[in-house]
């Protein structure tokens, strides 16, 4: 039974899996990718969610509570400048688990884990917002329906006065 089993200990002592995590954190931050197991990945969402929910908003209160969970100076830095604005509109769900099979040298389940809004692939806004219907609209529809009305109606005025010139010559015969 696991009652009161609160965490995944991942084989570990306390201060090693606090190490293990605040580095993987770290990596996370700076990369927006890892390829790690899948019981690693779960113990780092947990892990990590709440300090990226931290970073939301600048304070120095704020920052000094997210260095002392990872404890490199980068990655704070870029946690609040690059990782907070995209995730600001953002109200949880930071991080996704893409499963990717099974390690070589002794089969662990492996996962990617990954920041949700630093990936192109799978957030769908970020196409939206490059392509409007505007910029298609102004480049290519006015050139292709411009030219050939200016064309038909040069070709019809052309063929009209030769037309009646013709029609005149005959009459006076």
């Amino acid at each position: 039974m696991r009652h009161g089993k609160k965490i995944n200990h991942l084989g570990r002592t306390a201060p090693h899996r606090k190490a293990m995590l605040s580095n993987m954190a770290c990596s996370l931050i700076e990369h927006k990718r890892i390829n790690t197991t899948v019981a690693k990945a779960k113990a780092l969402r947990v892990y990590v969610e709440p300090i990226l929910t931290k970073a939301k908003e600048d304070t120095t209160h704020n920052r000094r509570i997210v260095f002392s969970y990872l404890q490199s100076k980068e990655a704070v830095t870029e946690l609040f400048r690059t990782v907070a604005p995209k995730i600001a509109e953002r109200n949880g769900g930071y991080t996704r688990i893409i499963k990717t099979g099974f390690r070589p040298g002794d089969a662990a389940d492996t996962a990617l884990i990954e920041l949700v809004d630093f990936n192109d692939i799978y957030n769908p806004n970020e196409a939206e917002k490059k392509t409007t219907r505007r910029s298609r609209r102004s480049t290519a529809a006015p050139k292709k329906e411009a030219a050939p009305v200016v064309e038909a109606t040069e070709a019809k005025v052309e063929e009209t006065p030769a037309a009646e010139t013709a029609t005149e010559e005959k009459t006076e015969e």
